[in-house]
């Protein structure tokens, strides 16, 4: 039996979404802004009542623990980004990615992102998947569509398993050793 390309890339994505969604669904508000060490990247509000995530343009040495808030924060930038660019849009900038703030909100917020990433794969074609991608490598002609698309379930792979271990983590360092 053969599997075209956009099929399999789907079923990966599909995977990776169904632990995903494991998470999503035990996902407490209070979860969101935890901060398991001193050296955190989260998400803070600003004067306006927006939130903005910690960020610096070069990695730092020690990287920040992130916040299961700043890992839904950066799916919800990339995956923004990687929808323009799948639909022939201007990319948007980091700062013009929004986060609707901890618990249900973010939570429909990526359930939203889903079902408008599913809607851009099932549009693409074969022929589609052999064009040049511009994200996430800008400009560079050996990748294609095709590798975006597998770039994103990689991305949320990593993040999803990042969200799941600090819920888990969470849950974890709140029961006494005798309870």
């Amino acid at each position: 039996m053969s599997v075209s390309r956009t099929e399999l890339l789907r079923e990966q994505f599909e995977l990776t979404w169904s632990l995903f969604e494991y998470h999503l669904e035990r996902l407490e508000p209070e979860d969101f802004l935890w901060e398991p060490a001193p050296l955190c990247w989260t998400m803070r509000r600003a004067a306006d009542g927006t939130w903005t995530p910690n960020w610096a343009d070069t990695e730092p040495d020690p990287v920040p623990v992130p916040t299961i808030a700043w890992v839904s924060w950066h799916i919800g930038w990339w995956w923004s980004v990687a929808l323009d660019h799948a639909q022939g849009r201007p990319p948007r900038d980091r700062t013009d990615v929004v986060w609707p703030g901890e618990g249900a909100p973010a939570v429909t917020w990526l359930r939203e992102l889903r079902t408008r990433w599913l809607s851009a794969l099932d549009g693409l074609t074969e022929t589609d998947l052999d064009a040049t991608a511009p994200f996430p490598w800008p400009e560079d002609p050996r990748y294609t569509v095709a590798h975006m698309v597998a770039w994103v379930n990689t991305e949320l792979t990593k993040n999803v398993s990042e969200i799941g271990q600090l819920r888990l983590l969470r849950a974890a360092s709140a029961v006494r050793p005798n309870d």
